[in-house]
């Protein structure tokens, strides 16, 4: 029994010291372990970042290849299509935009307020006489003012003469709006010709290479080809860009003259309800 007892005794012993060593080493374990997970954790969030950030830049400096690289790959085919020859589509573009832009400051400086005007010009005539209504037409800027100032010159004629003189004013006042127009035109056949030639010349050159090196392959022909096709591309972009703008020179004269027909009516009636007044 007390062999049993010693023995009980010193298992317990044993058993409490071991089981706080136990415990401590069981929690520094989980500290440890938490660490190096948290530590983990924090490497996995900066590579990512890391990551993110190099991603970001690498986009910046594409972006900004892109941005500048629009004008250089322009340049780099205005010089392969040949810079002799794309100059002279270049120079159809300046030309024709300088026309158009000229007469797109004329007619819109033409314009006024058509019926606005007529009604001042009636009470002039009404109120202040013949030489008022003058004043206010020479004082007007725009063909609407002139036509109605040649009427006025020939209010003591037949109504036939004034509306003779008025039609024959109103064609000589689209000629002056329309005066320019033919170049602008001109410009739109000349850049896609241009285009055209450039491909036919392409085409020679290519034909050139094959004979010479007595093969065709895709680089012996390359370049000829791609004259080709860029002087065509130009042209044809020229020509549309030329077009539209004189599209709307075209509009805006249309819309002058249709002013200028009805203004040339209701001057017409003012002439009338004038002579018959003052008769």
């Amino acid at each position: 029994m007390t062999k049993q007892k010693i023995a009980f005794l010193v298992i317990s012993l044993f058993l409490m010291c071991v089981t706080p060593v136990m415990a401590q080493d069981a929690t520094t374990q989980k500290a440890q372990t938490e660490t190096i997970a948290a530590a983990l954790d924090t490497s996995a969030i900066d590579t990512t970042s890391l990551l993110l950030d190099e991603a970001a830049m690498e986009m910046d400096d594409s972006t900004a290849v892109a941005d500048g690289g629009a004008y250089t790959q322009l340049k780099k085919k205005f010089v392969d299509g040949g810079v002799w020859f794309m100059s002279l589509v270049a120079l159809c573009l300046i030309l024709g935009l300088a026309f158009c832009i000229e007469r797109i400051i004329y007619l819109t400086l033409s314009e006024i307020d058509a019926k606005k005007f007529m009604v001042r010009l009636e009470e002039k005539l009404k109120t202040e006489g013949v030489e008022a209504a003058k004043d206010l037409c020479r004082n007007t800027r725009g063909p609407i003012a002139s036509i109605c100032y040649q009427g006025l010159l020939r209010i003591d004629s037949s109504m036939e003469e004034i509306e003779r003189s008025v039609s024959s004013y109103a064609s000589v006042q689209v000629g002056k709006m329309e005066k320019g127009c033919s170049w602008i035109t001109l410009f739109i056949a000349m850049a896609p010709s241009l285009g055209f030639l450039g491909t036919v010349i392409g085409m020679v050159m290519a034909f050139d290479q094959i004979e010479i090196a007595g093969d065709i392959g895709p680089t012996i022909v390359a370049s000829g080809m791609k004259v080709a096709l860029i002087t065509t591309i130009f042209g044809i972009i020229v020509a549309l860009i030329l077009q539209l703008f004189y599209n709307y020179v075209l509009s805006k004269i249309d819309h002058l003259t249709a002013q200028m027909e009805e203004s040339a009516i209701t001057l017409m009636d003012i002439i009338k309800s004038y002579g018959g007044k003052k008769g």
